[in-house]
């Protein structure tokens, strides 16, 4: 019963004069439930259900107070590939919303996330990376992405990626690279400067703004690994 329930508020939450009415009536725990133990199909409808609704602002606090960010990232973990995609557009606009992206960490989406990045076939690249964008302002994001051991797959994607790649690779690199100088020492050995300048050249407008502020963060790196050496030699 659940799931035809679901499937039903899935095609009503579509028309947006609808999307309040199942919010207000209480719609959203019982979706989130069907997130939890219904069948693949019921997982990835509610999962779709969520994304539509996560659409007004309003709704992505109450959505993730229902505690459907951890079944989320479950769910891009083992769906179907329409079931990762619903996923993961449904996680990318809720964790506009500040306070759900400590939630999205404790339930381990940058593993899953970079899992995502280096899968053959590579399906899920583009959501995966933008979702990493917005989770590398967060500082528990730069952390997790940090340990993840994320720098050479960044680095690649801004070296091969598609435009959109580029851009949201270097957008989560200089997050990474703001905080913590290992980060940039490991770009610089990865080769990171032309492909880095080729982007600050010829990228999308964000793409370029990323790079030149990467580059002036490697600037500044080298400047003072300059100084450091230099008095310890004088």
């Amino acid at each position: 019963m659940q799931e035809h329930a679901v499937t039903a508020l899935l095609n009503l939450s579509i028309r947006d004069e609808n999307k309040g009415n199942i919010v207000s009536s209480g719609a959203v725990p019982g979706i989130v439930h069907v997130l939890r133990t219904g069948s693949m199909e019921a997982r990835e409808n509610a999962a779709a259900t969520l994304f539509s609704l996560s659409v007004v602002d309003e709704y992505k606090v109450t959505i993730g107070a229902s505690g459907a960010i951890p079944p989320l990232v479950l769910l891009l973990n083992e769906g179907t590939q329409r079931g990762k995609k619903d996923a993961v557009t449904a996680l990318f606009n809720l964790c506009i919303y500040l306070g759900n992206k400590g939630k999205a960490f404790r339930a381990g989406i940058v593993p899953t996330l970079m899992q995502l990045l280096t899968e053959p076939g590579g399906g899920m690249v583009d959501e995966a990376l933008a979702l990493l964008a917005i989770l590398a302002s967060h500082p528990e994001g730069r952390a997790a992405i940090g340990t993840a051991k994320a720098v050479p797959v960044l680095v690649e994607f801004i070296r091969l990626g598609s435009p959109r790649n580029k851009e949201n690779a270097a957008a989560v690199l200089e997050h990474l690279c703001a905080g913590e100088q290992h980060h940039l020492s490991e770009a610089k050995e990865l080769g990171i400067m032309e492909p880095l300048a080729d982007l600050a050249q010829n990228g999308t407008d964000r793409g370029k703004r990323k790079a030149a502020q990467l580059l002036e963060q490697l600037s500044r790196f080298f400047e003072q690994q300059q100084e450091g050496s230099g008095t310890g030699t004088g």
